[in-house]
C-alpha cells in the first residue's frame, strides 16, 4: 500500500564538482523531499560557500576534512541521515545524479511494502540508459541466469545474461527482484539500513554500491528495480572498445580490486575458477590505454593483488603515487 506521507531523506555524497551539484540539490529540492544531507568530500572549488549561502531548512551540510571517496561519502552521508533525521526511507545518489522531475511523486504513490530497497532507472540526459547503473541478477544465485549467461560468454555477450535489458527499463514494465543495483537512485527502507548496517567506507570508489546490495541480498533482504522511478546520471565516464577507460588512472586500481572482492561474494564456492577468466578479460582492457598500456597492467597487478588478499589498507596516496608514469 503506498505512504505518500512517509519521511523521506536524500544523501548526496560531493567532491570538487560544484556545477553538478547546484543542478541535484536544486532538482531535489523543488520536490517532495523531507531532508537533504550533503556530504562534501574536502572539495576546493567553492563547494562549501555555496552550501553555507543555501537557506532551505531541509538541507543538512557535513564537511569532511580529507577525501573519503564515494564509499567513504555515502557512509558517512547515511549515519548522518540515520541519526539526525526521522527518515523512514533513504535516497542515495552522487553529485551528479538526479531525479528527474515528478520522480519523488511517483515514489511516494508506490506500494513499497514488499521490498526492502528499490532501484531507480537510470539514463544519461540525452535518454539513452546509463550501463554503469544498469541493475542485474547475480547468475552464481540463478541457475537459468547462470546457462543464459555462459551461452552468450562466446560472443563477448555475457553480460547481457544477468543484467537487466532495455525491455525491462519501459515505464510500462513490471517492478521486478533484482541482486545489484548502484547507488544512483536507490532507495533504502529505514529498517534495511539497520539490518545491512552501513556501507564500507575503505572501499573508496567502485563497487561499494555492489558489495552492499549483494550483501543486502545474500541477508535475504529484498531489492526491486522499478522502471517508473527515473533518474538522470550527467556522467562524463569514457567507453572504450572493451568497455569504461578509467582517468585519472589511479582509478583503475579501486575499480579492480573492489571488483574482485565483490566477485567473492557474488560467486561463493566459484570465485577461484573464475579468477583465471577474469585475469585474462582484464588485462585485454589495456588496449584501450594506448600510451598508457604498460601502466594499466602494472596498476592492474597490483589492483589484483590487493584483491585476492581482500586488502583495504593501502593508502591513497600510495595509490595515486602508483598510478604515476616512472
Amino acid at each position: 500500500m503506498a505512504d505518500t506521507h512517509l519521511t523521506l531523506c536524500a544523501a548526496v555524497v560531493t567532491h570538487d564538482r560544484l556545477d553538478k551539484l547546484i543542478v541535484t540539490v536544486q532538482r531535489l529540492l523543488s520536490q517532495r523531499v523531507d531532508h537533504v544531507v550533503v556530504v562534501d568530500n574536502a572539495s576546493t572549488d567553492g563547494t562549501a560557500a555555496w552550501l553555507a549561502a543555501q537557506k532551505d531548512p531541509r538541507l543538512i551540510v557535513h564537511h569532511s576534512t580529507a577525501n573519503l571517496g564515494g564509499a567513504g561519502g555515502f557512509s558517512a552521508a547515511l549515519e548522518i541521515a540515520r541519526d539526525r533525521t526521522p527518515a523512514d526511507w533513504f535516497v542515495l545518489m552522487d553529485d551528479d545524479g538526479r531525479p528527474q522531475p515528478g520522480a519523488i511523486d511517483t515514489f511516494r504513490r508506490m506500494d513499497v511494502s514488499g521490498w526492502d530497497a528499490i532501484g531507480a532507472a537510470v539514463f544519461h540526459p540525452d535518454g539513452r540508459v546509463c550501463e554503469m547503473n544498469r541493475p542485474y541478477c547475480n547468475p552464481f544465485w540463478h541457475p537459468g541466469t547462470f546457462l543464459r549467461t555462459l551461452a552468450r560468454m562466446p560472443q563477448g555477450r555475457g553480460r547481457k545474461g544477468f543484467h537487466l535489458s532495455d525491455e525491462d527499463y519501459r515505464p510500462d514494465a513490471p517492478m521486478r527482484a533484482v541482486d545489484m543495483t548502484s547507488f544512483v537512485g536507490f532507495f533504502l527502507s529505514k529498517p534495511a539500513l539497520d539490518r545491512a548496517g552501513l556501507p564500507d567506507p575503505k572501499l573508496f570508489i567502485y563497487g561499494d554500491d555492489q558489495l552492499f546490495t549483494l550483501r543486502m541480498r545474500r541477508a535475504g533482504l529484498r531489492i526491486g528495480f522499478a522502471p517508473q522511478l527515473r533518474f538522470d546520471h550527467d556522467t562524463a565516464a569514457l567507453q572504450g572498445n572493451t568497455g569504461l577507460v578509467l582517468r585519472p588512472m589511479w582509478k583503475v586500481f579501486y575499480m579492480y580490486r573492489n571488483a574482485l572482492i565483490a566477485y567473492r561474494v557474488a560467486a561463493g564456492p566459484w570465485f577461484w575458477p573464475l579468477v583465471p577468466v577474469l585475469l585474462h578479460k582484464w588485462r585485454g582492457k589495456a588496449a584501450d590505454y594506448g600510451d598508457d598500456a604498460a601502466l594499466f597492467r602494472k596498476v592492474l597487478d597490483v589492483a589484483v593483488r590487493d584483491g585476492l588478499a581482500s586488502r583495504l589498507d593501502r593508502p591513497h596516496d600510495q595509490v595515486v603515487a602508483l598510478s604515476r608514469k616512472d
